[in-house]
């Protein structure tokens, strides 16, 4: 039982610190080679890509120039309104979780300080770890450009990097989410998730009864993860 209790909370340590995909995503790159990336934005480039990092996750965009960047964001309120002194305004919080949750988003152009939202920006610094070349600059930004408007969200095949490889590098990509999924497939492999998943019905069982809602999951979960570990 203490091994078990043990497994669980060493798996939600490993889901609650998606922050440390960061470093992941750049393990292969040199100092010498993040050095000159690490400082503030200085002089920026139409079609750079921009990174900023947030609390867990980080926020890609493309720089168009002119103080303007492209990037793909959550939002609920396009799919409500179409009016554009509504919708054109900073995204909040609240627009975008429900935006995530029913898989709304759009490809916006914002100001350099409202896409960067208080956060440091940097530059460039997925050019030495991505397999494909950068195209060239102006073809980056037009990438960007034709496809300002609403799109269909998913955090793990349609978000913000998966939007800004498929315009800098001419393939979509998300390290994030690849290392996301790979701390889910090791809970999955690991037998004693079906061992958990199954304490955990057995407690769903004695405290709510027994019904269809509570012995189902109970007998289906952990057989799943049974056959798929």
């Amino acid at each position: 039982m203490l091994s078990l209790w043990t497994f669980l909370v060493h798996k939600l340590s490993l889901l609650t610190q998606l922050a440390r995909f960061q470093s992941k995503w750049h393990e292969t790159v040199t100092e010498e080679e993040r050095a000159p990336h690490q400082s503030g934005p200085g002089p920026l480039c139409r079609g750079d890509l921009l990174e900023v990092p947030r609390t867990i996750f980080t926020h890609f965009g493309i720089y168009l120039g002119g103080g303007r960047v492209a990037h793909l964001i959550p939002d609920i309120l396009p799919a409500l309104t179409r009016d554009p002194a509504l919708t054109h305004t900073v995204i909040t919080n609240t627009r975008l979780i429900v935006g995530c949750t029913f898989r709304c988003a759009t490809v916006r152009v914002d100001t350099l300080e409202d896409f960067a939202y208080g956060g440091r920006i940097l530059v460039n610094r997925m050019d030495p770890v991505m397999k494909a070349k950068a195209l060239p600059h102006e073809e980056v930004a037009h990438r960007a450009e034709r496809l300002v408007g609403r799109v269909r969200y998913s955090l793990l095949w349609n978000n913000c990097e998966h939007f800004v490889t498929h315009c800098r590098y001419g393939r979509a990509a998300s390290r994030q989410t690849e290392q996301f999924c790979e701390v889910l497939k090791s809970v999955i492999r690991d037998q004693r998730s079906a061992l958990a998943s199954a304490l955990l019905g057995i407690i769903s069982i004695v405290s709510f009864g027994m019904a269809p809602s509570t012995a189902l999951p109970t007998v289906l979960v952990p057989f799943t993860l049974w056959m798929a570990g």
